[in-house]
């Protein structure tokens, strides 16, 4: 835990609304227990990743079951400490990527997302937290994509422009137009 803790202290947000997540982090939230289990039914951690194509168009995202939109991969740390290893493994297996690097050391992203009440393999779970951290991928398009039956329905490309078709959440929107606007920004970085 320390480790992350010390990720999200060198993390210099991008919007307010990081500057404040991290400062809520900071201030109040790392001091609650077992914020890398579910075992914390207000916040604990999860893991995205954001991956985009060589040409910085499209995002690799899959359709979620449960929230019937597409979304970007990733999941629970479930007692992991190693949140780029969580991402790498929820990425791999919801996307059946095989070839795909790292574009960016460190955070790419720090948010405090809600999750809305819902059912998951039966059982009510309720309204709660994911203190995120997203990690920037790119991953060439040519891959065969396969989907995790228990968690999505569809795996593909999406093209940046068309982001707010493909997202029924709407209020996830904000935070991949977020993420796609400070990709285009390191692409034009020398």
């Amino acid at each position: 835990m320390k480790e992350i803790i010390e990720e999200i202290k060198a993390y210099v947000p991008f919007t307010k609304e990081e500057a404040a997540d991290k400062k809520l982090f900071l201030d109040k939230l790392q001091f609650q227990e077992h914020l890398l289990t579910r075992e914390n039914t207000d916040y604990h951690f999860s893991s995205s990743a954001w991956v985009v194509n060589p040409t910085y168009d499209k995002v690799l995202m899959v359709y979620h079951n449960i929230y019937q939109s597409y979304s970007w991969t990733g999941g629970h740390a479930d007692g992991c400490g190693d949140l780029l290893q969580v991402v790498k493994k929820e990425l791999e297996e919801e996307t059946g990527l095989k070839e795909y690097r790292l574009l960016h050391e460190g955070l790419f992203a720090f948010d405090i997302l809600p999750v809305h009440d819902h059912y998951k393999k039966g059982q009510f779970i309720k309204e709660h937290y994911h203190i995120n951290t997203t990690y920037l991928f790119m991953a060439p398009e040519d891959q065969a994509l396969q989907v995790k039956e228990d968690e999505n329905s569809d795996v593909k490309w999406i093209d940046v422009t068309a982001i707010d078709q493909a997202v029924a959440e709407e209020e996830m929107r904000p935070y991949y137009h977020k993420m796609i606007e400070k990709a285009l920004l390191l692409k034009k970085q020398p």
